[in-house]
């Protein structure tokens, strides 16, 4: 007697698919504790921003992390289309951008604690936001560290395509979650 299984049964998912899920499903977590942190600059200080916050800095680091996202898209295209060259600069072009932007928000702390320490309302809102994200900017910057390091002596995509395109992703979330919080600390009044 056969046994006929359903064509459904039989389907395997690859690692690649599972890591791509595992990612978005961290993804979508670290979104959820990003939109309690800037409700919470609500809560705690409603919508008024002191008039010392420096409103160029913050758009300069603005402009910085996207086009670090845009050297990061160009990596990943590189490597999909096998210029593992042109790959290796746009990651250390991305590299260089984000460690500018933690010296950038380093900066912005220097200055900050002059006008509102983290004593205050403000304050405390300002480095808990910026203290969070610079944190993931610092993991996203090792992380590119890391698969640059993986594939500096690389010919071909091989087994690295999820390295890249992981990294890659992970970056461009930890730049979306500064477009919100720019606003949420910088532009309100």
């Amino acid at each position: 007697m056969s046994q006929h299984v359903p064509q459904y049964v039989n389907h395997r998912f690859s690692s690649l698919d599972i890591n791509r899920l595992g990612l978005w499903l961290f993804l979508v977590s670290d979104a959820s504790f990003f939109i309690a942190l800037l409700s919470s600059r609500f809560f705690v200080v409603g919508t008024s921003t002191p008039e010392h916050v420096d409103q160029v800095l913050g758009l300069g680091l603005t402009i910085l992390l996207l086009l670090s996202s845009l050297s990061a898209f160009k990596a990943e295209a590189a490597f999909e289309h096998g210029d593992i060259a042109g790959a290796k600069r746009m990651l250390l072009a991305t590299i260089g951008m984000g460690i500018l932007f933690v010296f950038g928000v380093g900066y912005e702390w220097h200055e900050a604690f002059k006008h509102f320490p983290p004593s205050t309302a403000f304050g405390t809102v300002l480095f808990t936001l910026t203290g969070v994200h610079v944190t993931h900017v610092l993991t996203g910057v090792l992380t590119l560290g890391f698969v640059f390091f993986r594939i500096r002596n690389t010919t071909e995509i091989g087994d690295n395509q999820f390295a890249v395109e992981g990294a890659v992703k992970w970056w461009h979330f930890v730049d979306v979650a500064w477009v919100f919080i720019y606003p949420t600390l910088y532009l309100l009044k």
